[in-house]
């Protein structure tokens, strides 16, 4: 019998398996590739289509408010996700971790009128909905879920030290432009300077690679389009827009800058998948890598 902590792995290695035996090698690695992002998205998917669901369906008069089922939903959802060990307690703590700091960032910026959550509720603390904070929950959730799925390394890695530095400017700056000149593009900037050679190495059949700066670039794009969504539900909408307005292009650029407080936040658990040098799969890394793919999980 199968352990149930090694049953998401063994489901991901027999669709694996199935997609190289039907598929040619270039076009399984692609949709694997794609299967594996959604399937370290899942928190993010799960609660988008929640807000996308609970939008249509939602009537004023329901004795639960949207918000608060949406905040019922998402523990219901992180509840599951431990159970079944699609995320180990070590990783939960750490996602809690920018959970708490997106939560406190949400209370400023709509105490400043940077955005506003219209709708009612009981689980809502300074005008702010609790089900927010898993917003920031489920991006902390994708990268340490992306980094295990995919054996990702970093490399040739700054110093550790260097990525908690620009995490701290970056959410510092996130408060202080409010008061003082803003530095987002010394930080844009920074962030270049420092990772500017540091490539995302991922396993996927063989393996791959790509710029850090980049990868972040593309996320941030996803979680605009992501906010776009949120924002034409009504859900949460940004100083004068109506929901029927595109989010500014700006925001990607917030998301941007967010990603690398999250990303040094995942670190604190997942720094073993760091090199300070080059790195370069030997043939011996990816004969282990196939017969990884090919062994039983259990």
């Amino acid at each position: 019998m199968t352990d149930p902590a090694h049953q998401p792995l063994s489901i991901e290695r027999r669709l694996g398996d199935a997609m190289r035996a039907r598929l040619p090698f270039a076009v399984a690695e692609l949709v694997m590739f794609i299967l594996k992002q959604g399937w370290a998205a899942l928190f993010g998917v799960l609660l988008l289509g929640a807000i996308l669901i609970s939008r249509a369906v939602w009537q004023p008069d329901w004795p639960m408010a949207r918000y608060d089922a949406l905040f019922v939903f998402a523990i219901g959802v992180q509840i599951l996700f431990l159970r079944f060990r699609l995320e180990s307690w070590e990783e939960a703590r750490v996602i809690a971790l920018f959970h708490l700091t997106g939560t406190a960032m949400e209370w400023f910026k709509v105490h400043a009128g940077s955005w506003a959550y219209p709708e009612p509720g009981i689980f809502k603390l300074l005008n702010v909905p609790l089900f927010s904070g898993f917003m920031y929950a489920a991006v902390g959730s994708f990268m340490a879920r992306v980094i295990r799925l995919f054996d990702m390394v970093f490399a040739p890695f700054p110093p550790l030290w260097t990525l908690w530095a620009l995490a701290v400017a970056i959410y510092v700056n996130f408060f202080a432009h409010h008061f003082l000149p803003d530095i987002r593009l010394v930080l844009f900037a920074a962030t270049v300077l420092l990772f500017a050679r540091t490539r995302i190495w991922f396993r996927i059949g063989g393996w791959y690679w790509m710029p850090l700066p980049l990868a972040a670039f593309l996320s941030s794009f996803a979680l605009w389009v992501a906010e776009n969504i949120g924002t034409l539900t009504g859900t949460w909408l940004y100083a004068g827009q109506s929901v029927l307005d595109r989010v500014s292009f700006a925001k990607m650029g917030s998301w941007y800058l967010l990603l690398f407080v999250s990303f040094a936040t995942v670190m604190v658990v997942t720094r073993q998948s760091i090199r300070r040098a080059p790195f370069r799969p030997s043939p011996a890394t990816s004969q282990r890598a196939a017969e990884d793919q090919r062994k039983p999980a259990g």
